[in-house]
């Protein structure tokens, strides 16, 4: 088997990041159902080519929630968490060959790290951009990005409009910044450890400090 590995929302500071594998016996079975990747297609796009990578490829997820990316990197860079669910994913599958989507700067560096996570024989390339040059990462893209696009709807329908997720998004922005002026912390589903979040809190507390002066 071959497989393709790649993640939605690393940058995220709001919902979960997913990470998937996409499997399959021929390395060639994807092209001709028009794969990219992800970013480059149409919501509606995505969601077709989902249904049809789901029914044709071997799938294998992981559902990282904010939480979960906080508590993690108390002991491990964002770099060697990603390894290791890289490693994770590819272990449900059990590939002889995987793709992965660089994610260090150093892109052997990275392919070394899912190695050394792996549990099972399986030769590991690692590239930046991969999702741009082998269907079967392109396709772990759409799975990826199409997971995630449905948790942060869940999100939105629980809590309001939250935006992308991501703090280039001013939506995003917005909605933390209210949410920590209101409450003094931020929502449970929000990534404490990033510095947007940080900053914010910081300023609040600030504020709060002049105020009371």
């Amino acid at each position: 088997m071959f497989c393709g590995v790649d993640e939605a929302g690393k940058g995220a500071v709001l919902g979960p990041m997913v990470v998937a594998a996409v499997g399959c016996d021929h390395e060639d079975l994807l092209p001709d159902i028009g794969i990219k990747d992800s970013k480059q297609l149409s919501p509606q796009k995505r969601t077709g080519l989902y249904e049809e990578i789901t029914n044709t490829c071997s799938i294998a997820l992981r559902v990282v929630s904010a939480g979960e990316i906080d508590s993690g990197r108390k002991s491990m860079t964002l770099n060697v968490l990603l390894a290791r669910l890289h490693a994770a994913v590819i272990n449900d599958l059990s590939p002889h060959l995987a793709y992965v989507d660089a994610c260090d700067v150093i892109a052997e560096r990275h392919g070394h790290m899912v190695t050394n996570f792996l549990g099972c024989e399986c030769r590991v390339v690692a590239e930046h951009h991969a999702d741009e040059f082998y269907p079967l990462v392109s396709a772990a893209s759409i799975i990826a990005k199409v997971v995630r696009d449905r948790e942060i709807e869940a999100l939105a329908e629980k809590y309001g409009d939250i935006g992308s997720g991501y703090p280039s998004d001013q939506r995003t922005v917005d909605f933390l910044s209210a949410a920590i002026q209101h409450s003094g912390k931020p929502p449970v589903f929000a990534r404490a450890s990033w510095k947007t979040v940080e900053k914010m809190i910081s300023e609040r507390s600030q504020a709060s400090i002049l105020d009371f002066s």
